[in-house]
């Protein structure tokens, strides 16, 4: 008997140093796939994904930046998704993390191919070269994976720091993270207030702008500009925005979904945690899978899950015997999971 699955999209930064390869790795047999998102790209005079997935070193200028991350991670991404083993899982929704909401219209069938690729590309571009102010993480949890409320409150002090000084808003909320974003006065301000954490927070994510907030208003203006809305078709799958919304195969107004995908979700905080809970509440899968590249997204799920006591799941240590003898959650990113999916 097959078992359901929601099928969860990665965000920027899934393209690390430990990526590098993943498409020669896993995907020989995706040539056709792989060259049409090349050609796109050399049409645009921009470096093919075969030729940044192939370098012999890995170029954190070059690899991450918003222009080439973005159609790596989609290429390897929806590589992923074709991947999963059909007669295994029946996949019952698709959702993802701020970039993996265009991977999600593209896993979905909201749009085809050939302007999934043109969408990720251009969003990508207009990121690179118009994207202002920045982001950082500091955790909602504790070390146990526990809502702690001395960090709830860090946050909301370092918010209204920020807004005191420059601008300061909640980008993304993702499990257990809290990724903050503002303009340069905001987030030094952010960064001033916030105690440290676990020795590594607040952590400023290099070559990030300030996604899902105000301040990217005008790239929003530029994607309607330069996308239009007859790209979008009805998906073949349920998707789950970052509100928690569920997108319907042909029950999707596809004017509030081209509204909604270069309006709100470009200006507003994307809730991811409220994603991984519609998609477990509302669909009660018998997996989740995460495509890959990379695997950093495992940890904010985890953390959502916790939060409702999904499973039974109350902490770290929960979630992490669960994982060991049977894994609810599939990283296809990770070695010793990949297997389960495929």
């Amino acid at each position: 008997m097959k078992k359901s699955a929601v099928v969860i999209f990665p965000g920027r930064g899934t393209y690390g140093k430990d990526e590098l390869g993943y498409l020669t790795r896993h995907h020989t047999d995706k040539a056709a796939f792989i060259k049409g998102v090349d050609d796109w790209r050399e049409r645009q005079d921009r470096e093919t994904v075969s030729a940044l997935d192939n370098a012999k070193t890995y170029s954190a200028a070059k690899h991450a930046s918003s222009i080439n991350a973005s159609a790596l991670i989609y290429t390897c991404a929806l590589a992923d998704f074709a991947a999963i083993n059909r007669d295994e899982f029946d996949i019952a929704a698709v959702c993802g993390n701020s970039l993996g909401w265009y991977l999600t219209l593209a896993g979905a069938g909201a749009v085809n191919p050939v302007n999934a690729i043109r969408l990720v590309d251009t969003m990508g571009a207009l990121m690179e070269t118009q994207g202002k102010g920045g982001q950082l993480i500091y955790p909602f949890v504790g070390e146990d994976w526990r809502e702690s409320r001395a960090n709830l409150k860090a946050i909301s002090d370092a918010i209204h720091a920020g807004r005191t000084e420059g601008q300061a808003y909640l980008s993304i909320r993702l499990g257990g993270m809290a990724v903050l974003a503002g303009d340069d006065a905001g987030m030094a301000a952010m960064e001033r207030v916030l105690p440290q954490a676990e020795g590594r927070y607040p952590f400023r994510l290099a070559r990030h702008a300030a996604f899902h907030t105000p301040l990217l208003s005008h790239v929003s203006d530029a994607a309607f500009n330069t996308l239009e809305p007859e790209i979008f078709q009805s998906p073949n799958l349920p998707m789950i925005d970052g509100r928690g919304a569920i997108w319907s195969p042909h029950a999707s107004d596809l004017g509030a979904l081209y509204n909604y995908t270069f309006g709100h979700q470009i200006i507003e905080t994307y809730d991811f945690s409220k994603s991984i809970e519609v998609a477990v509440k509302e669909f009660a899968p018998d997996k989740l899978i995460l495509a890959g590249p990379g695997a950093t997204l495992g940890a904010p799920i985890a953390q959502e899950l916790i939060r409702h006591e999904w499973l039974g799941l109350s902490s770290k240590a929960d979630f992490s015997a669960m994982q060991k003898e049977d894994p609810f959650l599939i990283a296809m990113g990770r070695a010793d999971q990949r297997a389960l999916a495929v």
